[in-house]
């Protein structure tokens, strides 16, 4: 993969970081930075997300940015700077589809909002007929989410991990019941040491608890 800012920034915004004074800074912090293949730390964000954000670029010229999700893993690392994802039925809009057409440039988001991380991608994204690659779309294939119509690729041209300001941490059920199972756990614990010793003073801890 090459530098980020090679891609990114460009005359009119070097022009920009000019003003501000900080031109410089961001000269030498994306000199050399994370070129070359993922590394295991992108890898396994990577397929650890539930959802990123993908825009694809319209033959009017504007960006179409789109929601994808599913299981942790839906997302897969098939190369050494390469991705991929089975694409299922959907509402048959096909807006990426025919903007890869005219452009197959996409930028990604992937967010993990709990540790407020942010990894941006861009690469170039083909979008193929799963009939036309049987053995890709087995291995892409992600369980219980029905027949895979098409096959995503993208190969990748940059990568950045954003600063975390202004990320507002945010929980899936399965997280928060991760984090709250322990609590509810000590809980009932003490609870039921409390009903223990009421019944050793001949008390109902049921009626007790009822008042």
């Amino acid at each position: 993969m090459d530098s980020f800012a090679r891609h990114m920034f460009t005359p009119l915004v070097q022009a920009e970081q000019e003003k501000d004074g900080i031109r410089e800074r961001f000269e030498k912090m994306y000199r050399n930075r994370f070129t070359g293949d993922l590394d295991e730390q992108a890898k396994a964000f990577i397929e650890s997300r539930t959802s990123f954000y993908m825009a694809s670029v319209s033959e009017t010229g504007w960006p179409y940015v789109q929601h994808r999700g599913g299981p942790a893993g839906f997302l897969k690392v098939i190369g050494p700077s390469r991705l991929g994802f089975a694409d299922y039925h959907g509402n048959q809009q096909y807006v990426s589809k025919g903007n890869l057409r005219h452009d197959d440039r996409v930028s990604l988001i992937l967010m993990d909002y709990p540790r407020q991380a942010r990894l941006k991608l861009i690469g170039h994204m083909q979008m193929e007929e799963a009939g036309d690659l049987p053995e890709l779309a087995e291995q892409l294939a992600v369980a219980n989410q029905g027949p895979v119509e098409r096959i995503a690729t993208i190969e990748l041209a940059a990568m950045d991990w954003n600063c975390p300001k202004y990320i507002e941490p945010r929980y899936t059920r399965d997280e928060v019941t991760a984090l709250v199972s322990p609590h509810l756990a000590k809980r009932d614990g003490e609870i039921e040491k409390l009903k223990t010793r009421l019944r050793q003073l001949g008390e109902d801890p049921d009626r007790i608890l009822a008042d």
